[in-house]
């Protein structure tokens, strides 16, 4: 029998035990933080996270968590508002609940986690590297994510992105009538409102009067430095598998953050489980990624120089979706 490490036990460590696990492996996983946990995300959810979710033997458990449904998707950008209906529904759902939900699976499949702090590296056996960003960048230009839940209010069935200042923020519902607020900001701004994610949404008059009425449930989690893109090539090392953040990090406005990581981690468990050579699986996945990752760069180069609002009111709303999505070159059959 094979047997494959794994580090990291969020949704690309999770999806990599499963997909290990179907292909008759041996797995490992080590998981340093405490589990399940919140942890700053968008938490939405694109609707081929069904089509996984099935893969994974656990559909019929996630939908029974009661997942918001995401319908409609309304940019703001300053006074202007650009609404578009999704072409399929999405779903909204905490990482709380996710994370819980995979890694449970994988155990039930078979997965031993571990949880240790230090992970021996067995250098017979394979390791998928699920453990987050790597990629930093100098100080000054850094990106810092927040997120925290909020009650009360209406929820609605869309998920509302919100431009401003170089400013990113994200409203959507989740379960159980909670409502998150995901955001990503610069440094030179965080530090402008003393590291404050309250003062920096006032900032913004469209997302405080859509705030109206809304309660934080726990304070604020904060994470970073974010640097989206893929990271440079480099000769991969032998038996090694990048997964989710630690291969790359693309900007959380696509939503197709979480779809990336599953992805990416039960392609990487198979590739894994079977010894695939890792410059067939990077090149894989770089094809797979390269739209969308180029998508969202322009993207965000065209909201700092404030044709975003024009733009994204003239394009489509399902093109501004499917193009944000990964390639199909990376799901494995």
């Amino acid at each position: 029998m094979s047997a494959v490490d794994v580090i990291g036990g969020g949704p690309a460590g999770a999806m990599a035990a499963i997909a290990a696990r179907h292909d008759g492996a041996e797995v490992r996983v080590f998981e340093k933080s405490a589990f399940p946990r919140h942890k700053v995300c968008g938490e939405f959810l694109s609707p081929d996270i069904l089509t996984l979710l099935r893969r994974a033997g656990c559909e019929a458990e996630f939908l029974s968590l009661r997942p918001s449904a995401i319908r409609t998707m309304d940019l703001h950008f300053g006074s202007r508002l650009v609404r578009h209906a999704l072409p399929q529904p999405a779903y909204g759902l905490s990482r709380y609940a996710l994370d819980r939900l995979l890694l449970d699976r994988a155990a039930a499949l078979g997965a031993k986690v571990v949880r240790e702090t230090r992970t021996p590296r067995a250098p017979e056996r394979p390791l998928v590297l699920a453990n987050g960003r790597t990629v930093q960048r100098g100080t000054g230009e850094r990106l810092f994510g927040f997120k925290a839940h909020f009650r009360g209010g209406d929820v609605d069935d869309s998920v509302a992105l919100f431009f401003f200042d170089g400013c990113y923020v994200g409203v959507s519902a989740v379960e159980d009538a909670e409502i998150n607020i995901c955001g990503l900001a610069p440094e030179r701004l965080l530090r402008e409102c003393a590291f404050q994610p309250d003062r920096l949404l006032e900032r913004c008059q469209p997302l405080q009067s859509h705030m109206a009425g809304l309660e934080r449930v726990f304070d604020w989690l904060t994470t970073g430095p974010l640097v989206p893109g893929l990271p440079p090539r480099e000769a991969p090392e032998p038996l090694t598998y990048p997964a989710g953040d630690a291969l790359g990090f693309i900007d959380p406005f696509t939503g197709s953050g979480i779809l990336n990581a599953m992805l990416c981690g039960y392609s990487a468990g198979g590739a894994a489980a079977r010894r695939v050579p890792v410059d067939v699986y990077l090149a894989a996945g770089r094809r797979a990624l390269r739209r969308p990752f180029l998508v969202s760069a322009l993207f965000r180069r065209a909201i700092g120089s404030g044709v975003a609002g024009p733009l994204a009111a003239l394009v489509p709303g399902s093109w501004l979706f499917h193009l944000t999505r990964p390639g199909r070159s990376w799901a494995r059959e």
